[in-house]
């Protein structure tokens, strides 16, 4: 499988294709190369990615949800990791970072965003206008 990474140069789009890497669940401690983080966050050769146009739930610490919202997360990370490892995608960079440093991304599998399909799989919420539904 092939990555195509696609970056904005100017006025331009620019694709690059890279070798599929393996992605797995980070480490609690180390150094991260090449992991996701949960539904909405990962590293890819050193570098902090966060797609937009979607929010997951938070796995680590339960902001409104408690215990659902846990499972929840661990449910989205495991469906993320599993559609980046099952099928070529793609990176579009926008050229912006989040408050934490994060690259803002759009990531594509067959030309549809992932968010759309965590979303369809009742695993995310749009965002940033979606309601949290899972802290009901």
């Amino acid at each position: 499988m092939q990555l195509v990474a696609i970056f904005f140069l100017g006025l331009f789009w620019c694709t690059q294709t890279i070798a599929m890497p393996h992605m797995e669940k980070c480490p609690a401690r180390g150094k991260r190369i090449t992991c996701v983080i949960d539904g909405d966050s990962f590293w890819l050769n050193g570098k902090k990615y966060r797609p937009i146009a979607y929010d997951t739930p938070e796995p680590r610490t339960g902001v409104c949800g408690e215990a659902f919202e846990k499972q929840l997360a661990a449910k989205a990370t495991a469906r993320f990791i599993h559609l980046l490892n099952s099928n070529d995608w793609e990176i579009i960079r926008t050229g912006r970072k989040d408050r934490n440093g994060r690259h803002l991304v759009h990531v594509r599998i067959n030309g549809r965003d992932i968010g759309d399909i965590l979303i369809s799989e009742g695993l995310a919420r749009r965002w940033p206008n979606g309601h949290e539904w899972w802290c009901d």
